[in-house]
């Protein structure tokens, strides 16, 4: 069985619950799911052992937060060249956070990235039954790529 994991953070838990609507999505299409905070990653070997990785956090004063850069860097010690990535992230009006991390995945960690591109989602779409739409389509590209 495939393993897959999300890796976030969140200030409201709008990207919580993404997160774990990509859970459950990963869930139906058969992989094994891990879903942490990047608070609970420590080490580069925390990251080991996954075929893919979504990585999540939200906008903030049009950036990324400062414990997402942080966990960026400890992610490019895991080596993860090659592996399935996606990135994701919520915002109220600008979401330059999840492009940013899939950049980061695709042009530093070398990763076989989604073609969709990163699922950046609205926190008012995320409240409705297209969000949660959203984030099992956007599972389901992640692993029909295994």
């Amino acid at each position: 069985m495939k393993k897959v994991l999300i890796a976030y953070t969140s200030r409201t838990g709008t990207t919580e619950n993404m997160a774990n609507y990509l859970a459950e999505g990963i869930r139906m299409a058969g992989a094994e799911i891990t879903a942490v905070k990047i608070s609970k990653l420590k080490n580069a070997a925390d990251l080991s052992g996954y075929d893919g990785y979504i990585f999540g956090c939200p906008t903030y004063h049009k950036d990324m937060t400062g414990g997402m850069k942080q966990f960026l860097f400890l992610a490019e010690k895991a080596n993860l060249t090659g592996k399935i990535g996606g990135a994701f992230g919520s915002h109220t009006h600008s979401g330059e956070a999840a492009p940013m991390i899939f950049e980061t995945m695709q042009h530093v960690f070398k990763m076989d990235v989604v073609d969709l591109g990163p699922l950046n989602l609205t926190e008012s779409i995320m409240k409705t039954d297209e969000g949660l739409k959203a984030c099992h389509q956007y599972a389901k590209v992640i692993t029909d790529k295994f």
